[in-house]
């Protein structure tokens, strides 16, 4: 990956639990926000509304947006190896 996708990838900087709640379902890049609404985001603990207008506006900057719709399944906690 070039230095310039991953910048196009790279989630903005926000709260540490935020960042652990993006993580615990799997989401680590911007492009992967576009399949979650930012209600099925809200469900999550450590995500708040001003955690949702940063990637927000993450999103427009890359002519991306939140999914409009709920996709079944997109949205799953992963599950570790312990567990």
């Amino acid at each position: 990956m070039t230095k310039d996708s991953q910048s196009n990838n790279n989630l903005p900087r926000t709260s540490a639990s935020a960042q652990r709640a993006l993580e615990s379902v799997g989401i680590t890049t911007l492009k992967q926000l576009t399949d979650v609404t930012e209600a099925e985001l809200l469900m999550l603990h450590g995500m708040g509304p001003k955690v949702i207008r940063i990637l927000r506006e993450a999103l427009k900057a890359k002519g991306l947006s939140f999914c409009e719709t709920t996709k079944r399944g997109a949205m799953r906690k992963k599950k570790h190896a312990g567990a």
